[in-house]
């Protein structure tokens, strides 16, 4: 599975007056990170996903937001991503909304 690279530059425009994007590449998906915290995954799903955490949970389960899943061992397990809602694919003001989201469980998991 490789990502998308489209996604990953709509992300970088929309999210270009809050800093600067960047991305590494990641078992076949990409990490990004705004003036070097970590946010965002995107997979070759299409869709971002968003960095959450406890104190971000409640805001991604009212939007209905699933979590972030693969197999490992046979089992399912989970990370503390969650998919974005379908409205950042093309409305810039509600791609900061939920990346700020994201922005902000990484600077509490980073502090």
């Amino acid at each position: 599975m490789t990502f998308d690279r489209g996604l990953v530059d709509w992300v970088v425009e929309a999210m270009a007056p809050l800093g600067e994007v960047t991305h590494r590449r990641m078992m076949g998906g990409a990490a990004l990170y705004l003036d070097g915290v970590i946010f965002a995954l995107v997979t070759g799903d299409g869709a971002p996903w968003f960095k959450a955490d406890a104190a971000s949970d409640a805001a991604w389960d009212a939007a209905g937001c699933e979590r972030f899943r693969y197999a490992r061992a046979g089992r399912s397990a989970s990370i503390n991503y969650r998919r974005a809602p379908e409205d950042v694919h093309d409305d810039p003001d509600a791609m900061r909304q939920w990346a700020m989201l994201g922005l902000a469980a990484g600077r509490r998991a980073a502090g």
